[in-house]
């Protein structure tokens, strides 16, 4: 087959598949096409594993102790608001957690739930600074292929879905990722603190396993439409992928969860040293 006509069939294929596209979305922000999110996707992962740790190399790491603080506690109070918002717009007034379909009208109610999911695509590319931190302050070691490709997948996804599916059970792993960022990034934002707040630092290594937790609940709650026998979900393509997202997410997160602190790659010192200290002394 020659590539023209490949090419026409992709674009054939993509005509039709927008002619199902939400038309709530299609004058917001960074929705008309997938084209912006992709030029931002690829020039993240270039940055991040090429060009950023290359214009580093004879530099010496920038001090962005002010700059975390700020960043990391915003990111707290949004993931908070998008909590509220998820909660608010269906989930905790009116979802049932099962078959629970998305509401395509112009409705408060279904508009607010749009607007929320678009917000929470939208965060995604917030939280690609992370990574430009870790580039900026020369943490290398932090950059790995799971972090990198978490940052990378989730918004390319959420365009997907904001684009066609914007409410519904698909919204449900969005939720318990806005509640568990809560969490993560204020521990990120006590840690910029300094030394001082390190010894309520303790539970790093329960970070990792609230993020399994997330995904075996992710996981559980979308494989209930396998075993539903009547739930007409629209586009049940979306539903495969977040259960292939949950399942892959957790495979990742305990091998990084077994090397990182089984094998105690990152385990507070005083955890690896005995308990010498007398307490718990975090290493950050």
């Amino acid at each position: 087959m020659a590539l023209s006509e490949l090419t026409s069939r992709a674009l054939n294929l993509y005509d039709a598949m927008m002619q199902e596209a939400d038309r709530r979305v299609d004058g917001w922000l960074m929705m008309s096409s997938p084209g912006p999110q992709t030029i931002i996707i690829v020039s993240y992962i270039y940055f991040v594993m090429s060009l950023g740790p290359r214009l580093m190399e004879n530099r010496k790491p920038y001090d962005l102790k002010p700059v975390l603080i700020v960043y990391n506690f915003s990111v707290v109070a949004l993931s908070l608001y998008m909590c509220y918002e998820f909660v608010m717009s269906g989930w905790g007034t009116g979802y049932s957690f099962h078959c629970d379909l998305v509401d395509y009208s112009m409705s408060p109610q279904a508009v607010r739930m749009a607007s929320i999911c678009w917000l929470y695509y939208f965060s995604k590319f917030i939280e690609m600074l992370d990574t430009i931190f870790f580039v900026l302050r020369k943490k290398n070691s932090q950059i790995t292929f799971l972090h990198v490709y978490h940052h990378a997948i989730m918004p390319f996804t959420w365009w997907f879905g904001v684009k066609f599916a914007g409410g519904g059970l698909g919204t449900f792993h969005a939720l318990l990722n806005c509640i568990v960022h809560v969490i993560m990034y204020t521990y990120y934002g006590l840690s910029a603190l300094g030394p001082a707040y390190q010894r309520y630092l303790w539970w790093k290594k329960h970070l990792t396993s609230i993020q399994c937790i997330q995904f075996v609940l992710v996981t559980t709650h979308i494989g209930q439409y396998f075993f539903m026998k009547d739930c007409p979900y629209r586009f049940p393509i979306f539903i495969y992928i977040i259960g292939l997202y949950g399942l892959v997410f957790l495979i990742l997160f305990l091998n990084f969860w077994y090397h990182a602190y089984t094998k105690g790659k990152r385990l507070p010192k005083v955890l690896l040293n005995g308990s010498k200290a007398g307490g718990y002394k975090q290493e950050l």
